[in-house]
C-alpha cells in the first residue's frame, strides 16, 4: 500500500476529462486505478464518506469513461454515493481535498459541479426511471448516436421503482440504453431477498467457475493460439453460462443480458461494454466487484465494508470514536422493550446498522425483518404484520420516509394500525446534501389523520416517548431525532397540560420548542431577559396533536414563537398557529425552522447559522417584534 498523501498520482494529474483517460495505455490503467484508491482513501479519511462502494467501482468506472462519450452519452449513478471514481476522470482530481465541505465537491453528481453529472437525488432505485425518460427523449428528438448508461446497485434492485422501470424498459426495444448492474452483493449490509438469493446463485455456481477455471488453464497453456481462444471464448462466455448456470431473469424480461463479468478486470469489463453499445438496443451488463476492493480494513468491515465511514486513519482503517448517539439510545431501547413486549418487531430498509437495530437483531432475530431497499413495502408490510396483533418499529432515515408517504396514509393511517415510525437523521444533517435533510416530515406528516409525532429533546425524553408510542394502539406514532451526539440533557421545571415547561413565570415570549431545539429556545430566552423581555419555554414532547393546554398559555403572552428543525411551510409553527386561530386567539406566532429550498453541503452548525437558526438570531428577531409591540422597548439594542 502506498503512503496516503491525498495528492493525485502522475497518471491521474494527467486525466483532465474522459477524453484524457483514452490515451492511456492499457498497462497504465492498474496504475491509474492505485492511484484513484490511494485519492479516495486519503480524502475519506479527512472528511468521512462512502469509501466501500467507491473502492468497489475503481475499473467499472474507468472502463466506462474508456467507452463512452460523456458528456455526450449520459452515465446515470443510482445511487450517487458510488460517483466518486467518476468526479475523479471527469476533471476534479485535484479538489478531493474538499470533498463533503462547505463550497467543496459535493458528497453525490452536482450539476453545479460539471457537465458530465446528470441527476442529484442520492435516493435509490430511481436511475432506471431517469435512463427510461432520457433514451425516450433522445429518440424523440433524432439524437440517435446518444447513449443512455444506468449504473445501478443489486441493494438498489431490489427497490419497486427500479422493476416498474426495467418493465417499461423492456416494452422499448429501440433504445440505446445501457443497465450496468453492480452486483457486490450488498447494499448498506449484504443484500436480502429473493432477488439477491438469484444472484448470488450467479454469482456462486461452482461448475460454472470451475468450468472456467479449467478452459482458461487449459488453453493458457497452448502456445501462441491459446490466449485468443481463450479471449474469444471469454467474450462468448454468456452461452456456457446459460447450460450451468440458472435461468437469467433479465432475459426472461425480454432484456439482452451480458454477463457474469468481473468488475476488477478493466479489460474485461471494456469488452462487455463495447459490445453493449454497439447493440444499440437495451442491454444488461452484469457486472461483479467487491465493496472496498483493494483496502483490507474495507474488504475485512463486515459489517458494511467502509460504506460510509467517519473520520479514520488511511493506514489502519481505525476509525475516530463516535460521541453517544441518538442512533445508539434508540437501539438500545429497542432491546429492552422487546424483552417487555414479545409483540414488537422492527423492521429496517436495508439500513439495520445505520438505524441502530443491530443490537435487536441479535437480541430477537425472529423479530427482525429488513425488507431491502423498499421502503414502500416496508410500512405496507408493517401494516399486515399489525393486522395480525403485532406492534411493528419501522426505523428509517427522515428523508426517507417520503417515498412511503402513501402507505403510511393509505394503508396504516387508515386502518388505524399500531404502527411507530421511528425517523433517524431528522432535520439538518449537512454534509451529504439537499436530498439527505430530514426537513420534510413534519410538514407532510400533519395531514395524516389520526397520527401522533413524537420530538424529544434528549435521551430521557427519547427512552420516555418511545415507550409512550409503542403503548398507542389505536393509530400509527412518529418518533424523530437528529442525527450526531444525543443533545445536552434539560429538565422540566414544570408541566403544563402534557408538555414540559423549561422555563416558567408571567413572561412576554411563549417558546414553544421542538424536540432537541430546547437547548436553543433557553439561551435565546436568556439573551431577551438582558433585554428586558421574558420568556417562558415549553416543550411539547408531542407536536402531533398538540395539547390544549397551549392555548391558554398563548393568551398570557405577546408573542409565541416556535423553533422547530424542519420546513417553516407546514410544520409545527403552522400547526400551532392554525389552533390559536381555531380557537380565536389573536396572538401572533412566528416560526423559526428551514426554509423552503434545497440547502447546499456544509456542517449543520454552519448550515443553521446561515439560515438564522441560532440563539443570537432568534433572540434579535424577537426582540424587533416585541419592540413594534412595546414602545417602551423600541430604543434598546436589539442584542
Amino acid at each position: 500500500m502506498s503512503e496516503r498523501t491525498g495528492q493525485p498520482g502522475s497518471l491521474l494529474e494527467s486525466v483532465k476529462g474522459p477524453g484524457d483517460l483514452k490515451l492511456l495505455a492499457v498497462d497504465e490503467l492498474p496504475l491509474l486505478a492505485g492511484e484513484i484508491r490511494d485519492l479516495l482513501i486519503a480524502s475519506t479519511a479527512r472528511s468521512g464518506g462512502h469509501l466501500g462502494p467507491n473502492l468497489g467501482v475503481v475499473e467499472l468506472t474507468i472502463a466506462m469513461h474508456r467507452v463512452f462519450e460523456s458528456p455526450r452519452d449520459r452515465i446515470l449513478w443510482d445511487t450517487g454515493h458510488q460517483a466518486y471514481v467518476h468526479k475523479m476522470l471527469t476533471g476534479r482530481a485535484g479538489q478531493f481535498d474538499t470533498l463533503r465541505q462547505e463550497g467543496g465537491l459535493s458528497g453525490y453528481p452536482s450539476q453545479a459541479e460539471s457537465e458530465h453529472d446528470v441527476i442529484e437525488n442520492s435516493h435509490a432505485s430511481t436511475a432506471l426511471s431517469y435512463a427510461d425518460g432520457l433514451a425516450k427523449a433522445y429518440r424523440l428528438r433524432g439524437e440517435e448516436e446518444r447513449t443512455v448508461v444506468a449504473v445501478i446497485g443489486d441493494g438498489a434492485l431490489t427497490g419497486g421503482m427500479a422493476w416498474e422501470a426495467l418493465n417499461n424498459i423492456a416494452a422499448r426495444k429501440d433504445l440505446p440504453l445501457i443497465i450496468v448492474v453492480n452486483d457486490n452483493g450488498r447494499s448498506y449490509s449484504p443484500t436480502i431477498g429473493g432477488l439477491a438469493s438469484h444472484l448470488a446463485s450467479l454469482r456462486t455456481t461452482q461448475r460454472y467457475e470451475d468450468m472456467l477455471d479449467f478452459v482458461k488453464d487449459s488453453l493458457n497453456r497452448v502456445p501462441v493460439v491459446g490466449a485468443p481462444v481463450y479471449d474469444a471464448l471469454h467474450g462468448v462466455k454468456k452461452g456456457l453460462k446459460d447450460v450451468l448456470a440458472p435461468q437469467v431473469m433479465f432475459e426472461d424480461l425480454g432484456l439482452k443480458y451480458i454477463g457474469l463479468v468481473d468488475g476488477h478486470d478493466e479489460q474485461a469489463v471494456e469488452s462487455a461494454l463495447r459490445r453493449a453499445r454497439d447493440f444499440r438496443r437495451p442491454v444488461i451488463v452484469h457486472v461483479l466487484t467487491k465493496k472496498g476492493f483493494g483496502y483490507s480494513p474495507a474488504e475485512n468491515h463486515d459489517e458494511d465494508c467502509f460504506h460510509s465511514p467517519g473520520v479514520f486513519d488511511p493506514l489502519t482503517g481505525e476509525e475516530k470514536p463516535k460521541p453517544h448517539g441518538w442512533t445508539n439510545v434508540f437501539g438500545q431501547e429497542m432491546v429492552r422493550l422487546g424483552a417487555e413486549r414479545q409483540d414488537i418487531v422492527a423492521i429496517t430498509a436495508a439500513m439495520l446498522g445505520p438505524t441502530g437495530l443491530i443490537p435487536f437483531s441479535e437480541a430477537y432475530p425472529d423479530r427482525l425483518y429488513d425488507v431491502g431497499i423498499a421502503e414502500q413495502h416496508a410500512l405496507t408490510s408493517a401494516a399486515g404484520l399489525a393486522l395480525g396483533g403485532l406492534h411493528p418499529v419501522v426505523a428509517v432515515y427522515a428523508t426517507f420516509l417520503n417515498r412511503a408517504f402513501d402507505q403510511l396514509l393509505m394503508d396504516v393511517a387508515l386502518h388505524r394500525l399500531p404502527v411507530t415510525v421511528v425517523l433517524d437523521r431528522a432535520g439538518v444533517t449537512g454534509d451529504d446534501g439537499a436530498s439527505h435533510n430530514g426537513m420534510w416530515d413534519l410538514s407532510i406528516l400533519q395531514v395524516v389523520p389520526g397520527l401522533s409525532i413524537a420530538v424529544p429533546r434528549d435521551e430521557p425524553r427519547l427512552r420516555e416517548l418511545l415507550a409512550e408510542a409503542v403503548k398507542v394502539d389505536d393509530g400509527p406514532t412518529v418518533l424523530r431525532y437528529p442525527k450526531g451526539p444525543v443533545a445536552v440533557e434539560i429538565e422540566a421545571v414544570g408541566r403544563l397540560g402534557e408538555m414540559d415547561v423549561l422555563r416558567g413565570g408571567d413572561a412576554d415570549v411563549l417558546f414553544v420548542s421542538v424536540g432537541p431545539m430546547a437547548e436553543m429556545c433557553l439561551e435565546a430566552a436568556d439573551l431577551l431577559d438582558a433585554q428586558g423581555i421574558s420568556a417562558t419555554v415549553v416543550d411539547p414532547r408531542w407536536v402531533k396533536p398538540l395539547d390544549e393546554a397551549l392555548v391558554a398559555a398563548a393568551r398570557d403572552h405577546k408573542l409565541v414563537v416556535v423553533v422547530e428543525d424542519s420546513s417553516r411551510v407546514g410544520g409545527v409553527g403552522d400547526a400551532v398557529a392554525r389552533l390559536l386561530r381555531d380557537a380565536d386567539v389573536d396572538v401572533p406566532v412566528r416560526t423559526y425552522g428551514i426554509p423552503r429550498r434545497f440547502l447546499d453541503h456544509a456542517k449543520r452548525a454552519k448550515i443553521l447559522s446561515e439560515i438564522g437558526l441560532t440563539s443570537q438570531d432568534i433572540a434579535r428577531q424577537v426582540t424587533e417584534a416585541i419592540a413594534k409591540r412595546s414602545p417602551a422597548l423600541e430604543n434598546e439594542p436589539a442584542g
